[in-house]
């Protein structure tokens, strides 16, 4: 009888947390079913992301690719999402439709794109394999783009505002486990099957788990056009700057972000890269560490959105901001897997309040009727940082090493977070 009620126990504790806690309780049934669903789409996301995300550039390197090959990778990913995002944004809104748009674009296009990359070493060698590889790769992260400002406008759609930190915090909850998880066991893959049959069986993981979280997001039921939603005019142009100039909070959160991830890749390619090439890591070792991150999220997640909730978003981010650069400086230092680590802990309890914090903030700084459009010009400045940000590393790393990209890229997220404190202030809520 013991068994059964700890099993009941545990029943009624998965279906609260699928919908955010007791808050997602209340909700209408309809709504809890969207959360659910949504919920899980995280899961099987995150296992699919962590898998990618956490090997694509060791894989690559396997392949025979270079360190500038490695820069140019995330520089051309960059590159091809800005591109890709403001036609993402004319989709989402000249279909009524948004959830079949990002449902086609990330659950579709971007699930074949990881296919193709787990197969490329079978119909490509020598110089024209690390290409097809980059190819592969660039296309995965373009399309994810292609259908991100839809999918921001779902999530719009189907979280209700006045619970998003905490539904968020337990998505992001189940995230954490996921990714923590998977990405011991792909380092175990890749660490057991030398050369690059370990990372075509981890991609092809990955690709597998994606189909799961396709399934999942497929399982959304929203209709469109929602009752009492203001009806966009559709995506324009010219009245796009007129638009934007009327939301300076919004304009300022998009400057700041575009220094702030600038800042970040400058160093960001080459992390893996010093731990497998210079520290000499095996990727068990990396997955590991990896893990460390997630876990550490994972401890503090459910505090942070309740947290998040009662503070505001803006300050949580500020606060993260503050303490972010922090870690580029204590890589300088870092010479063994146990300092790593140590970093790692900090890196993925701050890291979790920035990405919480930052998503709604941005949320809350968009007009309901230009969602989609918003979220393009917003990931454009971003993606635009991002590949400068890289092809500047790429030129760093060549001159004053692996020290050089830390250094500058904690001063200049320093100066991003100076500018945040100063310029982006707290959305006014509706009454």
């Amino acid at each position: 009888m013991k068994i059964i009620s700890l099993f009941k126990q545990a029943g009624r504790w998965l279906s609260e947390l699928t919908v955010g806690g007791s808050w997602g309780q209340t909700q209408a049934a309809s709504v809890q079913n969207n959360l659910r669903w949504f919920w899980f789409d995280g899961l099987f996301a995150s296992a699919h992301d962590n898998i990618y995300l956490n090997y694509v550039s060791l894989y690559v390197l396997i392949l025979g690719a270079t360190q500038a090959q490695i820069g140019l990778m995330s520089s051309f990913s960059n590159l091809l999402a800005a591109l890709l995002l403001l036609p993402g944004a004319f989709l989402a809104e000249r279909f009524i439709d948004k959830h079949k748009v990002s449902l086609f674009c990330i659950g579709g296009l971007t699930r074949f794109s990881l296919l193709l990359l787990v197969f490329v070493p079978f119909f490509f060698k020598g110089s024209n394999l690390v290409w097809a590889a980059i190819l592969f790769s660039v296309l995965r992260d373009g399309f994810a783009n292609l259908g991100y400002p839809a999918w921001v406008a779902v999530t719009n759609d189907i979280v209700p505002l006045d619970g998003r930190g905490r539904y968020f915090g337990a998505r992001n909850f189940i995230m954490g486990i996921a990714g923590m998880i998977i990405t011991l066991l792909a380092g175990k893959i890749i660490t057991t099957y030398t050369g690059q049959a370990g990372y075509q069986i981890a991609m092809g993981a990955a690709f597998v788990m994606g189909i799961a979280s396709t399934f999942s997001y497929a399982k959304i039921k929203i209709r469109y056009p929602l009752p009492d939603q203001e009806t966009s005019s559709g995506f324009q142009l010219k009245s796009l700057l007129n638009d934007l100039k009327s939301h300076p909070t919004f304009l300022m959160l998009a400057l700041t972000a575009a220094i702030w991830n600038f800042a970040i890749n400058v160093s960001g390619p080459f992390f893996n890269v010093h731990m497998l090439q210079d520290l000499h890591f095996t990727a068990t070792e990396i997955g590991i560490l990896n893990v460390v991150t997630a876990l550490s999220a994972l401890v503090v997640q459910n505090r942070l959105g309740a947290f998040s909730d009662r503070v505001g978003p803006r300050k949580l981010q500020l606060f993260s901001m503050i303490i972010i650069p922090l870690l580029p400086i204590g890589w300088i230092f870092a010479t063994t897997v146990w300092h790593i680590a140590l970093l790692n802990i900090l890196n993925g309890v701050i890291w979790a309040a920035y990405n919480l914090a930052y998503f709604n903030l941005l949320l809350e700084t968009m007009p309901s009727d230009k969602v989609p459009a918003f979220t393009a010009v917003y990931q454009v400045v971003v993606a635009l940082s991002l590949a400068v940000g890289a092809l500047a590393g790429s030129g760093v790393i060549a001159r004053w090493g692996f020290t050089g990209v830390l250094v500058a890229s904690a001063a200049i997220r320093w100066i991003s977070a100076g500018m945040f404190s100063r310029f982006v202030k707290a959305p006014v809520k509706s009454a």
